[in-house]
């Protein structure tokens, strides 16, 4: 499967830590915001992270969000993993950073 290109969009380093901030945003350890850009595939789910500075409102609790495909919170693990607050373990492909304005997250 080849990689998804995104014109104006550079690789960045991966956090080490994501927390769900509102909907379809999280936030860093750094205070940087990512969004989600989810493909679902009939045998996979697949999310691009991509950094984009956006605003922040209030800080919204993960149980007010509804049903969501993502868990709350990530943590980095070695070999290029997280393991997401549901104990899911997702491989990490590569996080962007946009520079331009991408297409809103999907599934949001």
């Amino acid at each position: 499967m080849g990689e998804l290109r995104f014109p104006g969009a550079h690789r960045t380093l991966h956090p080490d830590r994501l927390w769900i901030w509102e909907k379809a945003v999280y936030v860093d350890e750094n205070r940087r915001t990512w969004l989600p850009v989810i493909m679902e595939t009939e045998s996979s789910l697949q999310v691009l992270l991509r950094q984009e500075d956006v605003p922040l409102g209030e800080a919204t609790c993960p149980s007010q969000l509804g049903p969501c495909l993502l868990p709350p919170a990530w943590q980095l693990y070695p070999g290029r993993r997280y393991r997401g607050s549901d104990s899911r373990i997702w491989h990490i492909v590569y996080h962007i950073q946009a520079s331009v304005l991408l297409p809103g997250p999907t599934g949001a």
